[in-house]
């Protein structure tokens, strides 16, 4: 993991393999970014000329490389790209954190291989540090655990046969501010987790097992004192819990039900999060068609994300009382699998009639909410790569928000955007639900093609305890990048809603949402 530490030094004496600075894209060409000031009267206040020259615009993502003026310590200068400059009328005006966030995660992409890297992008407080050191530790991520380390040093991790930028110090931030040291703790725990969910996600489903993935849970749990149980197939039959057995029935690698648990003395209200843990998802006997298959390794995204967030809580010793619940099964076909036209009998005590075995998702997450209710918080929040209707509607970088109360599905989604991770709110219309009677059973687990999105909110919503606040978030789409990278997101596992579900602990915390 890229170290991260704070200095007041300035860019020219300081021993770097580069120098990061920010470059706007101005009414007039590239404008050079606060923060780069000493680098810019190195060149004799023609930078953003020079880099005119080379084509540069300042646009998001953009990134030119030049050679360091003389007396500089460090051989290079990276000018990355922020986007539109801010309104110069404006005092108040700044480069938003997300911007920020992407500027210092191309940055650490790019400078793979480098030892050290000085970022002399805009500070303006603490806010600015967090989002700057959270874009670097996502930006510099590498997931490289099953290749050769092409002759470094045993256990080396390799990208593109380089190894992530090993240290990135912040200049702007004081070492011994308790805000800057804050903004930087923050950072490293949501950054690490995150990145943890990322490793979850792309480990192959062989060795990603619910057995293997709970006893990964154990471990943090043991790690971060956090209280951890697990239910195997044995008590998950003893107890019921017929959408998660029928899903991992036609499976050698039997189910689980993961709780872990982050308390504080101090917490007056509690949040429990339930993720989609699918750790390889087949389509069951309703088997997905050729060119489907090759990335359902992140269907158990959603429980990497609540994972990941309930350690950050902890980490981060967030006044409020959080669960997380993961739903792990691992969805095939065999003799013994679930098959189209049989009913299960739900932990609730409701019966679905399963009329296609790849809409398997909510069925573990019918369970697993049931199970969440049953402790009365004050709201739930699951996550899941639960519908390819969602990818439609909303395309493979925002993530919708479905819930039963207005006012937190607002909450949800400001939450979402705030902390950069694109999402759309999105209705749950009563006259879907239709679409759920069965004949034989109290439910079906699909109805309509149209609006099938929505309508899997409409299911879940069945399993939600009365009088519970309830949100889901589909991040079908996001989850996974399949294209390449950009900003701070790798392709491949992206670890999206880590970041809203931490956000949703600190609102709780502080008394502010619901």
């Amino acid at each position: 993991m890229t170290a991260l530490t704070l200095s007041t030094a300035a860019a020219p004496g300081l021993r770097a393999d580069a120098i990061v600075i920010g470059v706007a894209k101005g009414a007039k060409g590239p404008v050079v970014a606060p923060g780069a000031e000493a680098v810019d009267k190195a060149y004799d206040g023609s930078l953003a000329g020079v880099l005119e020259t080379l084509g540069a615009s300042g646009a998001e993502g953009e990134l030119t490389k030049l050679p360091a003026p003389a007396g500089f310590k460090a051989p290079l200068v990276v000018a990355v790209g922020l986007g539109a400059e801010p309104d110069t009328k404006d005092a108040t005006a700044g480069f938003d954190a997300e911007a920020l966030r992407k500027a210092a995660g191309t940055a650490a992409r790019a400078l793979a291989g480098a030892k050290k890297a000085a970022l002399a992008l805009p500070v303006d407080g603490p806010g600015a540090l967090e989002a700057i050191g959270e874009g670097v530790l996502l930006g510099a991520y590498s997931f490289d655990s099953y290749k050769e380390n092409n002759g470094k040093a045993k256990g080396a991790r390799a990208k593109n046969g380089k190894a992530p930028l090993g240290e990135a110090v912040l200049l702007g931030g004081k070492p011994r501010d308790a805000a800057h040291k804050g903004a930087l703790t923050r950072a490293l725990a949501v950054g690490e987790e995150l990145n943890r969910a990322r490793d979850l996600v792309n480990t192959p489903p062989n060795d990603l097992t619910p057995a293997s993935f709970a006893g990964i849970v154990q471990a943090a749990a043991k790690e971060h004192g956090l209280k951890v149980q697990v239910l195997d197939e044995k008590a998950l039959t003893k107890g019921g819990y017929g959408g998660i057995l029928g899903v991992g029935g036609g499976s050698a690698a039997t189910p689980r039900l993961v709780k872990i648990a982050y308390t504080h003395p101090k917490a007056e209200r509690s949040l429990a999060f339930v993720g989609k843990g699918i750790t390889y998802d087949s389509g069951g006997i309703s088997l997905k068609p050729a060119g489907h298959n090759e990335t359902m390794k992140c269907d158990m995204a959603g429980a990497a994300a609540v994972f990941a967030a309930v350690v950050a809580a902890a980490r981060l010793g967030l006044e409020a009382n959080v669960t997380g619940w993961l739903a792990l099964a691992e969805n095939m076909p065999s003799g013994s699998a679930v098959r189209p036209g049989d009913v299960l009998r739900m932990y609730s005590g409701k019966t679905v009639e399963v009329l296609n075995t790849d809409a398997e998702g909510r069925l573990v997450l019918a369970d697993a909410l049931w199970a969440a209710s049953q402790e009365e918080p004050d709201a739930i929040v699951d996550v899941a790569t639960l519908t390819g209707a969602m990818m439609v509607a909303l395309g493979s970088r925002t993530l919708g928000v479905i819930a039963n109360d207005d006012a937190f599905r607002t909450a949800v989604y400001e939450a979402a955007e705030e902390t950069g991770e694109p999402a759309w709110p999105m209705p749950m219309p009563e006259h879907l639900a239709k679409g759920l009677e069965s004949q034989v059973a109290d439910m079906t687990n699909v109805g309509e093609r149209w609006g099938g999105g929505l309508l899997a909110g409409l299911f879940l919503r069945e399993f939600v305890g009365e009088g519970i606040t309830w949100a889901h978030l589909d991040i079908a789409g996001p989850a996974f990048n399949e294209g390449a990278a950009f900003g701070y997101t790798p392709k491949g596992g992206t670890g999206t809603a880590v970041r809203t579900l931490v956000r949703l602990v600190e609102l709780t915390a502080a008394g502010e949402l619901g």
